[in-house]
């Protein structure tokens, strides 16, 4: 092999969707293991609302703190440290269910369960009375939600095939946005018609869906024992699954791809959807200097918006399927990079609703295809025997270039102007990309996904 991109033709040169073309490679979102990858997604995405979005409407109609609201947002941190606690999930057994159901199972069921009731909790108290209780609550449920993603993305990787993972990653964030408009259109309407405490209650009786899921299908790979050491004391069992569970993960990873190649990969997934995130912090504050109206922008964004997303995320599962995760990314990056520029269009045309209808269908449709392609791209290079934990590590380090990088957007945009902005957020996607086409161009394993 001389390239990454000549092993992964060698591994998918032989599957159906490429053989089939296009409709093969949207054929594959009919295998039935999809559909319980999609209900996962759903439970995954579901309780994100609930601890923002949904929450601070909630707040806000208390008339709780501007500032106060703010601060809230920081019981998501869960969602950038999970890699943290993920070696636990990933190694540790649940005396007794894991036995039974398998490590994949047992988690999952335990940590949905446990979701459910934090949810009951959180709906259950008065943010007015006692902020602090809601506080702790919120914060328990982020870190129960950020858990079940670390279970939930094992349990995807290594439940499907290796030419299956770009429908599989297409599959999530179908579930996921189903959820999230649940926890966040669906919570509204049900606070509407019987008050908050109903509207979490109902929220926390739609984490069934994943936990029905999750106990009808088979746990990835059969029920292995747990790991022993007999005889070993307990300093050495500690020692050891310290040493399996904390340290192989990374050394697996350096030794699959070595230190510049890593170094590279890092970089790369740092900087992905950076530009993109880099636009879209800025896309709202444009709209309202353009002089949109709040029923425009909500009303495009939440109905062609949603559905250029959902298309998007099908189409770069297809896209996976049918060209590798390489080119794919490749094609949906480009595409991506390019979509920033309507922004600069949407400047010069002013208040336009067709433009903007063109603008936010476009940035979503380009942002969905690069997410299915990106989630695919980092389920490739987790192995199997730590999927939970470097699949965590690999999205919390995705994080920063969204959160961390793009926080500069808004003086960006206030130094170089709308246009010259929204050019330099287009241009901030070709490092990404350059790096792409190195690491395409070296001898980079892709780690092997389990077969069903």
């Amino acid at each position: 092999m001389t390239s990454a991109t000549s092993q992964e033709n060698s591994a998918h040169s032989a599957t159906p969707a490429r053989k089939s073309g296009w409709l093969g490679g949207l054929a594959i979102y009919a295998q039935p293991r999809l559909v319980s990858i999609l209900l996962m997604g759903f439970s995954s995405g579901l309780p994100l609302a609930l601890t923002f979005g949904t929450l601070s409407y909630w707040l806000a109609e208390l008339g709780v703190s501007l500032t106060a609201i703010g601060l809230f947002g920081l019981v998501r941190t869960s969602y950038s440290l999970k890699f943290l606690w993920s070696p636990l999930i990933d190694r540790l057994p649940i005396p007794v269910m894991t036995a039974r159901l398998g490590r994949r199972r047992s988690w999952a069921l335990t940590i949905q369960a446990a979701l459910a009731l934090a949810i009951l909790a959180l709906g259950a108290t008065d943010p007015r009375a006692d902020p602090a209780a809601t506080a702790l609550a919120a914060v328990i449920v982020a870190f129960l939600s950020a858990s079940q993603d670390i279970v939930i993305d094992a349990y995807r990787i290594e439940l499907l095939s290796a030419e299956e993972q770009g429908a599989g990653a297409a599959a999530t964030q179908w579930g996921y946005r189903f959820g999230m408009l649940a926890s966040g259109a669906g919570a509204l309407y049900a606070a509407s018609f019987g008050g908050w405490r109903f509207a979490y209650w109902l929220m926390a009786a739609l984490m069934l869906v994943g936990m029905v899921t999750v106990w009808l299908t088979p746990e990835p790979g059969g029920i292995r024992p747990p790991e022993q050491l007999p005889g070993a004391t307990a300093a050495e069992r500690i020692r050891a699954w310290l040493a399996r569970a904390v340290v192989a993960p990374f050394l697996d990873m350096a030794r699959r791809n070595g230190g510049l190649q890593l170094a590279a990969i890092a970089a790369f997934i740092v900087l992905y959807k950076f530009g993109d995130a880099l636009a879209g912090s800025m896309s709202n504050p444009l709209y309202v200097a353009l002089g949109f109206t709040k029923v425009e922008v909500a009303t495009i964004s939440k109905v062609y918006g949603i559905v250029a997303t959902l298309i998007g995320v099908a189409l770069g599962g297809a896209l996976v399927a049918r060209l590798g995760i390489f080119r794919a990314l490749l094609v949906c990056g480009a595409m991506q990079a390019l979509s920033n520029l309507m922004y600069a269009v949407q400047v010069w045309a002013g208040a336009d609703v067709t433009v903007l209808t063109v603008t936010i269908s476009g940035e979503n449709l380009t942002g969905g295809m690069a997410s299915a392609a990106f989630v695919a791209y980092l389920s490739a290079l987790c192995s199997r025997d730590f999927t939970a934990t470097q699949y965590a590590l690999l999205s919390s380090l995705a994080t920063v270039g969204l959160n961390v990088l793009a926080a500069s957007g808004g003086y960006l945009a206030q130094w170089l102007g709308w246009i010259p902005f929204f050019i330099a957020s287009t241009a901030a996607c070709l490092p990404a990309l350059l790096l792409l086409l190195w690491i395409m161009r070296r001898p980079i394993p892709v780690a092997a996904t389990a077969q069903p």
